[in-house]
């Protein structure tokens, strides 16, 4: 049977999602608690391979096992051999024509930025911290220009994978409460490290290193090099990941909040 997972992690002592020999990563540590339940081998697919030091909310996995396992059991047994930084949120059966990446239609990223001048303790490896600061008013208009279906050649990784660089980016929203700016995007898909550059470029436009017209001549570049710096991790969280209707998966949109 097919089984699919809701989890949460906080990705700062992790080298990311996927499985490396000779280190500590979300996936190998899922894995393991999951085999322990099952009492057989455990292989996960993921919604979305998140790098070292991003967390999750709300990530989607799915596995095939030949094991009958209680919903509750796999969430508690599982939970029960997790280290603390991974939850299992939620499990449900599933047929063979869900998987966790392929059907997704739209995935959801939080970009946490702590915007004062003294560093952050509570908050440290879970947002990132800049001291200068930032025109959120610059921001918007900036991120106006990335709303849509472009070529973000200029935001993907050199390492990026994928085989298009075309991606369909639904929204981009950028708020502040106090010290705190959080960027919202939303898109069917996201290139390797296209957040953490995306909130690169409208970091350097809030400093007023730029104008806000520049995040346009950075998309239509399509050339990473004139791109800027890559944000760092620790403020981007993996949100929701949305699903057709018909595979009735529970909908979790999870605040993420610091303060």
């Amino acid at each position: 049977m097919r089984i699919a997972l809701g989890l949460e992690y906080d990705g700062s002592n992790f080298s990311g999602w996927q499985s490396q020999k000779g280190v500590r990563t979300v996936q190998a540590t899922l894995e393991q608690a999951l085999s322990a339940v099952a009492n057989e081998p455990v292989t996960v697919i993921t919604a979305g391979r998140t790098d070292a030091g991003v967390h999750a909310a709300a990530q989607v996995v799915h596995f095939d096992t030949a094991t009958f396992r209680l919903e509750h059991n796999w969430v508690f047994g599982g939970n029960a051999n997790l280290l603390p930084e991974v939850a299992i949120l939620w499990a449900q059966p599933v047929n063979e024509a869900f998987h966790a990446r392929f059907s997704a239609i739209a995935r959801h990223y939080r970009y946490i930025i702590l915007n004062r001048r003294a560093r952050p303790a509570i908050a440290n490896r879970r947002v990132t911290w800049y001291c200068q600061p930032l025109s959120v008013t610059k921001m918007k208009e900036a991120g106006a220009f990335l709303v849509g279906e472009h070529d973000f050649s200029s935001f993907r990784a050199k390492a990026c994978q994928a085989k298009s660089p075309v991606r369909n980016v639904h929204y981009l929203e950028v708020t502040r409460q106090g010290d705190w700016i959080v960027i919202d995007i939303s898109a069917n898909a996201f290139l390797h490290h296209m957040v953490r550059n995306i909130a690169g470029v409208l970091m350097a436009i809030g400093k007023g290193e730029q104008p806000p017209r520049w995040a346009e001549e950075v998309l239509q570049a399509r050339c990473r090099a004139v791109g800027g710096v890559t944000a760092r991790p620790d403020g981007l969280y993996l949100v929701r990941v949305d699903y057709p209707d018909h595979f009735d998966l529970p909908r979790l949109s999870r605040p993420v909040t610091v303060w």
